[in-house]
């Protein structure tokens, strides 16, 4: 009886999990559909995890052991308030900065891995990390070479995107694993 039991549960956590796979499907669908109101949302919330961040920081000034260690932490924590709020309040601006940001990180990965494929193009399988390279440097034109126009749909439709995939790989494993369970049971 115990283990019809534990297979319950795990069937409920495997629908549980093709559940929120869909939901992810379809709120990735809605950020495609509404790519600058998911990129501004998107740069409030990083703001607030930067606010929480600078609380943190702040928190953590009182375990400092002297008045300049103290002083030091506190200043940064500030610093990450002040750099949080701001963002969080000007989220407009806060979208084209991460919009640049993620468009140079684009541009230095594929850099990096096009000279991971030089380094090991002997190996099997290698022109894939080549092909990867070019795609991830063409993402990074095709969101730098029309900055600051491109926050406008660049961070949410990155967003909608890895929300779909997510989405779609946890409920192809969630409903793999309750058919192997039913099969079990």
């Amino acid at each position: 009886m115990n283990a019809q039991s534990t297979t319950g549960i795990f069937k409920q956590a495997a629908g549980a999990s093709i559940g929120w796979g869909v939901a992810m499907i379809v709120l990735g669908i809605l950020a495609l559909f509404l790519p600058l109101a998911t990129g501004i949302g998107v740069s409030i919330a990083v703001g607030w995890i930067i606010v929480f961040s600078g609380i943190a920081y702040v928190a953590s000034a009182f375990a400092a052991r002297g008045a300049g260690s103290f002083l030091w932490r506190a200043l940064i924590g500030g610093v990450y308030i002040f750099g949080g709020l701001y963002m969080t309040f000007n989220p407009g601006l806060a979208l084209e900065s991460l919009t640049l940001a993620m468009a140079v990180m684009f541009l230095f990965e594929g850099v990096l891995e096009t000279v991971v494929f030089f380094q090991f193009r002997i190996m099997p399988g290698s022109g894939w990390v080549l092909f990867d390279g070019v795609v991830t440097l063409f993402l990074a034109y095709l969101i730098w070479r029309p900055w600051p126009g491109s926050s406008i749909w660049a961070i949410g439709t990155i967003f909608g995107i890895n929300l779909i995939t997510s989405g779609f790989t946890r409920l192809m494993y969630s409903v793999a694993a309750r058919r192997t369970l039913e099969a079990v049971s």
